[in-house]
């Protein structure tokens, strides 16, 4: 049910009850934050009566409006993913340089899949679990912001370009130009198939980054491919050997995060190829396995703790009353080391 004006008058006690499985009295305590019902079942009644469109900011009025000293961040990820991708622990650390000093926690979840994400935010609103909450890897369209750009009276943060989430205040890095200095350097370098072995096509900040992709490519004269992963360094190892593959393989290539990187070495490797002689390579959030690797992998930097710890400190703005806005926190550079160097002047073997 919509969330229009009509509808609001006609969201009664008795249509939450129904939905809810409860009574009535059941519902009408826990809307109005009176003793009676366990806290398990309140939540259920206030998460449902926000579902069905019950007035904006009602259902958390009547709690008893009391700080948590607590901020949410979800993660629909892979939980294996995050435990071999640097990024977000580098961020939720930036965080907490944050939080820990003010007396703030964060709370974490990791949810199997979208509509999970969406239910424990909505949840979390509704019952006042988290005085605030982070948004990240936001796709395009996302019901989230949308959601929350319609609650305004609940404190959140996108960590996204702004076009991603109007409305909310946004604390994004600008991809696109960091992705066209990637392009640029490689070409520079006299490389003219170029791959970009990219994260998933629905995230907003994937889309940017394959549009600018493909712009500075086209600008350049160049040929590029984009080989759709979802960011595990399995499937950053197999679109690698796709692009082996072809007819006409690339001489370099731009992960999207550290970890598909280094994935390809090895394959590389397997493959006869020499890094740089034969192929380039190039990393997205440069991380310390970025400076072991042999050869120590270029990547385009930036320092994912601030960019954590920018995050917190503009939700807590809000938390305070600060009006949206749009705070660029930084553009990733270009950190030149040993996996980029000159395109080869014959093509790179493909393995037989």
């Amino acid at each position: 049910m919509g969330k229009g004006s009509g509808t609001k008058q006609t969201v009664t006690i008795a249509a939450i009850a129904e939905a809810a499985g409860v009574s009535p009295g059941a519902v009408s305590f826990a809307l109005n934050g009176r003793k009676g019902v366990s806290e398990q079942t309140r939540a259920r009644i206030l998460l449902v009566a926000d579902e069905l469109g019950w007035a904006p900011g009602a259902a958390a009025k009547a709690l008893t409006v009391k700080k948590t000293n607590s901020f949410g961040l979800v993660l629909a990820r892979d939980p294996k993913n995050l435990g071999v991708e640097s990024f977000y622990m580098q961020f939720i650390a930036g965080m907490e340089s944050e939080l820990s000093p003010r007396g703030y926690a964060l709370l974490l979840q990791v949810a199997p899949d979208e509509p999970s994400e969406h239910k424990t935010l909505r949840r979390w609103r509704t019952t006042r679990r988290v005085d605030g909450v982070l948004l990240v890897d936001l796709r395009v369209d996302d019901p989230r912001a949308s959601y929350f750009a319609g609650h305004p009276e609940f404190p959140a943060v996108a960590v996204a370009d702004p076009s991603a989430a109007p409305g909310l205040t946004t604390v994004w890095t600008d991809d696109a130009e960091a992705m066209r200095e990637a392009v640029r350097a490689l070409a520079a370098l006299g490389h003219r198939r170029i791959a970009r072995v990219a994260g998933l096509g629905d995230l907003a900040h994937t889309q940017i980054r394959d549009a600018a992709f493909r712009a500075e490519v086209a600008a350049l004269g160049c040929e590029g491919e984009v080989l759709r992963t979802d960011y595990s360094p399995e499937q950053g190892a197999e679109a690698t050997d796709r692009a082996l593959a072809s007819d006409a393989p690339p001489t370099a290539f731009v992960y999207d995060n550290d970890i598909m990187a280094v994935a390809a070495l090895g394959v590389l490797a397997r493959a006869g190829l020499r890094v740089p002689e034969d192929v380039s390579v190039v990393a997205w959030d440069d991380s310390l396995i970025c400076r072991h690797t042999v050869p120590r992998l270029t990547a385009l930097s930036h320092d994912v703790v601030a960019f954590g710890a920018h995050a917190a400190r503009r939700l807590f703005d809000v938390l305070g009353g600060a009006a949206p806005g749009a705070f660029l926190d930084s553009t990733p550079q270009l950190t030149v080391r040993e996996s980029t160097g000159p395109a080869p002047a014959l093509q790179p073997r493909r393995r037989g």
